[in-house]
């Protein structure tokens, strides 16, 4: 039996622990339960997913959520399959996905829609009836043009150049490929794209593909890699080459993962996105989406923070890519 004053004493915390919560979590509570979102990366081991997690975990404390993060050790959409089907034996609210097969995992997105699970998707996108809204880093064409327009820059826009990838099945990577490859056709003619080789968002092979690519190809000018991964294992490769110089390596990629190449001339500029940022703005727009703040139609969406993305058609944009170089990578750290 439980004695009157200490029932009293746990009354007291129980009362003082929900003062501290945010009154959006207490409504969520008062509801049945406390939301949880279901952040699903391509690879959970990818430093650009656990950077993305990072931010992530920072919205949801904020906004009183529970956080899931499960995805593949590496680049699988079986076991992306797999997981959101255990997603939906656990009634999550949301489902947040990275998708490595467009159309592979929208069978079970759509299943979870049909369970009441709202879905977005982020980085990588399902097919449009398989989610609600894409939180998008860029638009595919301004990641692509600039992506190429710094090649051009680096090379005197002349030349042969490789691309590496992590898959030749991943939506996102082959809808960059296909803007890189119109940029060059409109404004470079004296470039020449000779061959795309994929790593399947591991370094290792990264950078045996771009050993690979140096021996097969030697007036390669420039190796452009448009997965976080390869951009380090390319800078290794051109740098046991005794290339460095020769061969100029640009990619999407973290600050942190390249600053040693960058400061050391081998790699001559990174492009990406904050990906922290990435990884917040999907979770707040994922719980928006379960609160019934965001809806079909929307063309902007306020963050806590107070900033104001865009919304274009049913994409949600972050921004714009930026370029980071030896003059300005010391003054990120993610």
């Amino acid at each position: 039996m439980i004695k009157p004053a200490f029932s009293l004493l746990l009354c007291g915390l129980v009362f003082l622990a929900g003062c501290g919560r945010p009154p959006e979590a207490a409504r969520d509570a008062a509801g049945g339960k406390r939301l949880t979102v279901a952040l699903l990366p391509k690879s959970k081991g990818n430093a650009y997913f656990i950077s993305c997690r990072a931010g992530a975990e920072k919205a949801a404390r904020a906004l009183g959520v529970e956080l899931l993060f499960d995805g593949p050790t590496d680049t699988d959409p079986a076991k992306q399959n797999e997981i959101i089907e255990n997603w939906i034996t656990l009634g999550v609210d949301v489902i947040a996905a990275a998708c490595e097969n467009r159309e592979g995992i929208s069978t079970a997105l759509r299943k979870a829609q049909a369970r009441g699970i709202k879905v977005i998707t982020y980085d990588a996108d399902a097919l449009p009836d398989a989610r609600a809204f894409f939180v998008n880093q860029a638009t595919p064409e301004g990641i692509g043009h600039t992506l190429m327009d710094e090649a051009a820059r680096l090379t005197n826009a002349e030349g042969e150049f490789a691309v590496i990838l992590s898959t030749l099945t991943a939506s996102n990577m082959q809808e960059w490929l296909k803007h890189i490859r119109a940029r060059l056709a409109e404004k470079y003619p004296r470039m020449k794209l000779v061959a795309t080789r994929p790593c399947d968002d591991q370094k290792d092979k990264a950078q045996t593909e771009a050993t690979t690519l140096l021996s097969a190809h030697p007036n390669l000018r420039l190796l452009m890699n448009i997965c976080s991964p390869a951009v380090p294992g390319a800078a290794e490769a051109v740098k046991q080459a005794g290339k460095t110089g020769q061969v100029k390596v640009i990619g999407l990629g973290l600050p942190s993962e390249n600053r040693r190449y960058v400061k050391d001339g081998v790699t001559d500029s990174v492009i990406l996105w904050k990906t922290e940022d990435l990884g917040a703005l999907t979770v707040e727009a994922a719980v928006a989406l379960a609160r019934g703040t965001l809806k079909p139609g929307a063309t902007s969406f306020r963050s806590a923070a107070g900033t104001t993305y865009e919304i274009k058609g049913d994409q949600i944009l972050l921004g714009q890519p930026f370029i980071f170089n030896r003059d300005n990578i010391d003054q990120f750290n993610f």
